[in-house]
């Protein structure tokens, strides 16, 4: 067990494993970092540009979820929908979702709550400015059971996508203030940040944990095997 080429073999092992544990570590903590940033509540910090936290083609930041953000564009009346399932002081109806056309793309804003779809205040015209919270885009799973009507299930950004000419940005915003006669969207029904968040990190860590076994293991077959042939050479220990 202490020859020079068995203590290479010890060496190179502790190497492997430390490295392959360490790294495994790191990316445990940078998923448990992300999660921590994530769950932080933003809704009460002063708002900023939009453009300051989210570019027309960038994913959505997780550590940006409930940020507020102050909006500056045109509405698209035009491209109006409501999402269904949506309650206000406990009671069921729907968040009326208009874009707003900014710096070339259109971002989905939540305007208010009605309780009725049948009684929906028109969509706003012209320029707007507005501070809502950023939110990433849905993925509930749920199914549209009429693809014909302006009612969705969730707030999917690819859902909307086919009612806007133009790109959309990977978020929307909910509106602090109703818009046009609404009432503002309660706070509560904001959706949580993604189950998903930072789960590559995590998978990485899992990944490179495995690594440390897998070395491990190999470094015990290695062992095993050259005392084998030690014993098979040695007519002491083969009699033993």
């Amino acid at each position: 067990m202490l020859t020079p080429r068995m203590l290479g073999a010890h060496l190179l092992a502790i190497v492997a494993v430390g490295i392959a544990v360490g790294l495994g570590v790191w990316q445990y903590d940078a998923w448990q970092e992300r999660r921590a940033a994530e769950a932080v509540d933003l809704t009460q910090r002063d708002p900023v540009p939009l453009t300051d936290v989210l570019g027309p083609d960038d994913p959505f930041p997780g550590d940006q979820v409930g940020q507020p953000v102050e909006l500056s564009g045109t509405w698209l009346p035009g491209s109006t929908v409501l999402v269904s399932d949506r309650f206000r002081d406990g009671e069921r109806g729907f968040w009326v979702v208009t874009p707003v056309e900014v710096a070339d793309s259109a971002v989905a804003v939540v305007r208010g709550w009605t309780a009725s779809a049948d009684d929906v205040p028109a969509a706003p015209e012209g320029p707007v400015d507005l501070v809502g919270w950023l939110q990433p885009g849905e993925g509930s799973g749920a199914l549209d059971d009429d693809l014909t009507d302006d009612v969705f299930p969730q707030l999917r950004i690819a859902d909307l996508a086919q009612r806007v000419d133009g790109d959309l940005y990977s978020a929307y915003a909910v509106a602090q203030e109703g818009v046009g006669g609404l009432p503002a969207a309660d706070l509560e029904e904001l959706p949580d940040a993604g189950r998903f968040t930072a789960l590559r990190n995590l998978l990485y860590a899992f990944e490179w944990w495995v690594f440390a076994g897998f070395a491990a293991f190999i470094w015990w077959r290695f062992v095993r095997d050259a005392l084998a042939e030690q014993a098979v050479g040695d007519p002491v220990a083969s009699s033993v």
